[in-house]
């Protein structure tokens, strides 16, 4: 039975940390912390849950169970199709994409815009120019991009410590007041925030990839394999805190030294420029939009060959023309507009991933019973779709009304009591079936 050496799973618990850190993740804890203040760790303690915890199990409970198609299957077919899609959907062409090519725009572009020069027009041209590289990239991947991230998530990493350092000589100021939900409810919010890196939905597709890199290695054993995964996720758990914990005390000191801004890429801007001057700012955002040219290359990438699997009609290259097309034009509604549309949706699609996550985890007490993971993922959805719709103002009337009376419904959570009622549920039937079956076979070899 072979284990990875210490230096081998150091190099796999990094990979891990560098699958989630892309640029995307540089902006939500600092905008957290602007709009927290003073209730930041309040709020970051529940964050870390959905954006560090939920990803990590998320890699472990897909290594467990062989790959999504596998672990979603034990719902229903069907059910494991859908969910597939809208997950490469949101971490691809709809969200995840036109979030990496609007990002360095607003970092690289909007801030130093002349006076009188239109900002759609300059990021229409901007997203042109970056799409048609991506486009370009993706036509023909190769290990460029693998490259370019095993230098670009250091020197990002290298950036956020000295800018961490930089704050303590050159201090932003205190923290500044809680605004907004944070004010009431900033453990809910915390909660729900975590949602945004969409890192539990990525996770369960790269729980496969990093099981695959270990047993790369030569460990065959699946429970060595399991095991490996665990301390890898604690590794990149740890990583992930850490920086994110910086990058929150950043934001919650730039938010009483500048107040608020439209998102996380004004604050890091506003913080790098305060300590380092306008220099330090053009190093970070040209570092910023190569990260997310990698990102938006190795997403379109992943995306496609996915799409290919599906229908023997499109073929690689047009799957990418498509969704490099389609990406650019989303880009173009702004990275605060892609932001506030992401929240219904993700709202929708991340209760349920994490229950998955959450019954693979417990599946020993189930053995991949359809009845348990159907019905848990019933009631959670139901009720998580209900409130995506309810939050874009789409009612379903009598539905809506008895969903809103769920507990902590309206603090976006009304989905947890019904999901634990559900699993529950499916225990029971699960119990009962079974009883009935043996009590059958009792009665028969009695005959």
């Amino acid at each position: 039975m072979k284990n990875l050496s210490k230096k081998d799973l150091l190099l796999v618990g990094l990979m891990l940390f560098s699958l989630f850190f892309g640029a995307g993740n540089l902006i939500f804890p600092p905008f957290l912390g602007q709009s927290a203040g003073t209730k930041v760790w309040v709020a970051m303690a529940t964050f870390f849950i959905t954006a560090v915890g939920f990803p990590i199990l998320g890699v472990i409970s897909v290594a467990k169970s062989g790959g999504l198609a596998k672990l979603a299957k034990r719902v229903n077919p069907v059910f494991a199709g859908i969910f597939t899609v809208l997950i490469y959907l949101s971490i691809g062409p709809c969200l995840g994409i036109p979030r990496a090519g609007s990002l360095p725009f607003e970092m690289v572009v909007a801030p130093y815009l002349p006076q009188g020069i239109s900002k759609t027009l300059a990021m229409l041209l901007f997203t042109f120019i970056f799409f048609s590289i991506a486009y370009w990239l993706s036509l023909s991947p190769t290990k460029l991009v693998d490259r370019m991230g095993k230098v670009l998530t250091p020197s990002l990493l290298i950036l956020i410590l000295v800018m961490f350092i930089g704050s303590l000589f050159k201090p932003l100021g205190s923290y500044g007041a809680a605004s907004g939900e944070y004010m009431t409810s900033p453990l809910v919010k915390g909660f729900l925030e975590g949602y945004l890196t969409m890192d539990t939905i990525a996770a369960l597709n790269f729980g496969i990839v990093i099981a695959l890199a270990i047993k790369s290695k030569g460990v065959k054993d699946e429970k060595v394999v399991v095991s490996t995964t665990i301390k890898a996720g604690i590794i990149a758990g740890s990583l992930l805190i850490l920086i994110y914990s910086m990058l929150a005390h950043l934001g919650s000191t730039c938010g009483g030294r500048f107040g608020s801004t439209a998102n996380g890429a004004q604050t890091l801007t506003n913080v790098t420029t305060y300590i380092f001057g306008k220099p330090g700012a053009v190093l970070l955002a040209v570092i910023f939009t190569l990260a997310c040219l990698t990102t938006s290359v190795g997403l379109i990438t992943s995306c496609s060959q996915y799409f290919t699997t599906l229908t023997d009609k499109m073929s690689y290259k047009s799957w990418v023309r498509i969704l490099a097309l389609s990406s650019m034009i989303l880009a173009n509604m702004g990275l605060t507009k892609i932001l506030a549309i992401s929240v219904p949706v993700l709202n929708a699609i991340y209760p349920m991933a994490i229950m998955l996550i959450v019954l693979a985890m417990l599946d020993n007490l189930f053995k991949e019973s359809s009845i348990v993971y159907s019905l848990t993922i019933l009631f959670t959805g139901v009720v998580s779709i209900v409130d995506s719709l309810g939050q874009v103002g789409i009612k379903l009337g009598f539905v809506t009304n008895l969903c809103s009376e769920l507990p902590l419904y309206a603090e976006g959570l009304g989905w947890v009591a019904p999901a634990v009622f559900g699993m529950l549920l499916g225990i029971s039937v699960k119990i009962i079936k079974e009883k009935l079956v043996n009590n059958k076979a009792f009665e028969n070899a009695n005959v």
